[in-house]
């Protein structure tokens, strides 16, 4: 029992970017050092001020002996309780130089009452990578005070558009990106955001729309005079994580169909929150313009946007639900979405042909899947997934269970 109690506390504090040894190919961090800095922006939308902060980590050129990041956040806690408070360790460096070149840009937009550092196995893993990766402080209510829900419908996107179109100009003025590649992450509440970004058409009747007072999301549902406000320009790519929405009808039957860009849908098909059936799997289905993907994490549930829990987080069951799914491993399910995610953002933002056969082609459940055993061959090795072989790409001999990936081309 001790030992198992020091594993979990050695596990705990590990930089969750930095992937365990199962993980799949590309799940493992890139060949670029890591900075980061936290920058605030102030958005002059609906005649008032907001102002937001955003977290940026970059490739940086980064001083040899410099300490890495600590992060630091808090959730609400089980009412009443204050919001419990927790660190996550990092491997990038506050503000470290930034490295030369012109990169893409990734927005990251938390869920619902979430923190971005929460999201740092995510944008670390990928600012290795070679991309610039802006995640959004939406500085939300607290999830346990339903009565301002419906300002979150109101605010995701915009706060989306607004981030991201100031930073196309200002970082491209910089040469520091690539403003004609852009890709948009979204978890739960912010999966709703970036859809409703890339280009998905609100309805004007849905009970989502009806839901925000006064009619102030009206005018930008479909056929609104400030429909084109919450739209992101130049988007290559969007990935939505147990995205909400489908349960309040948000962009009707058809409204999905206006996003044209290659989307990747990511979720658990026992989704209690957001509900796989009207969430993830029909988005998969009335997307018909978008190249698109659904990757199912089978028997999950809502979470699996947030990564391990800390060690502050693993002494309450409500601490610890923030990011722990009850059947699945938060440590496996990270490497499995890094691996997939770096695929599709190399893929069709960065144009990289190579990584098609790690998302196209493969038989849609894992556990069909074969790579027979041959000698010689290094227990840990990754299927290339050709010359007979269907185990998926990229993935180990006996470490592709439990998931499927559906494939649809725009039509």
């Amino acid at each position: 029992m001790l030992g198992m109690a020091i594993a979990t506390a050695a596990l705990a504090h590990e930089p969750p970017s930095r992937p365990r040894i199962d993980a799949p190919e590309l799940a493992k961090l890139g060949p670029l050092a890591v900075g980061v800095r936290t920058i605030e922006m102030v958005d002059h939308a609906l005649k008032s001020e907001r102002t937001l902060e955003v977290d940026l980590w970059y490739p940086a050129d980064v001083a040899a002996g410099a300490s890495a990041e600590t992060y630091s956040g808090s959730l609400p806690a089980e009412p009443p309780a204050p919001p419990t408070r927790f660190t996550i360790p990092g491997i990038a460096v506050r503000d470290a130089k930034p490295a030369l070149g012109r990169f893409p840009l990734v927005i990251v937009s938390h869920g619902y009452s979430n923190e971005t550092v929460a999201l740092s196995w995510l944008t670390e893993n990928l600012a290795s990578k070679g991309y610039i990766v802006a995640a959004i402080r939406h500085a939300d209510p607290p999830i346990t005070d339903r009565s301002k829900f419906p300002e979150l419908l109101l605010r995701r996107p915009l706060d989306i558009a607004f981030v991201a179109g100031t930073l196309q100009r200002s970082l491209a003025s910089k040469g520091r990106i690539d403003p004609s590649r852009v890709a948009l992450i979204g978890y739960s509440m912010g999966g709703y955001g970036v859809l409703t970004a890339a280009g998905g058409a609100l309805d004007p009747e849905s009970p989502l729309v009806k839901m925000v007072p006064g009619g102030l999301l009206t005018p930008y549902a479909r056929g609104g005079a400030s429909s084109k406000a919450i739209r992101v320009a130049d988007v290559k790519a969007v990935v939505a994580i147990s995205p909400f929405g489908g349960s309040m009808q948000a962009w009707g039957v058809d409204g999905l169909q206006s996003i044209a860009s290659p989307l990747l849908l990511i979720a658990g098909d026992r989704d209690g929150s957001v509900d796989y059936k009207t969430g993830a799997r029909a988005y998969f289905d009335q997307a018909t313009s978008s190249n698109r993907y659904l990757l199912t994490f089978l028997g999950a549930g809502h979470r699996i946007g947030l990564g391990p829990a800390p060690e502050e987080m693993r002494h309450r069951l409500w601490d610890q639900d923030w990011f722990e799914d009850p059947v699945w491993g938060s440590e496996r399910i990270v490497g499995i979405n890094l691996h997939f995610i770096t695929a599709f953002l190399d893929r069709y933002v960065k144009d990289d042909a190579s990584r098609a056969g790690y998302l196209d082609g493969l038989t849609p459940r894992s556990d069909d899947g074969i790579w027979p055993t041959a000698a010689g061959e290094p227990y840990g090795g990754y299927s290339p997934g050709t010359a007979g072989i269907t185990l998926w790409r990229g993935f180990q001999r006996q470490h592709a269970e439990g998931l499927e990936l559906l494939h649809a081309a725009p039509r």
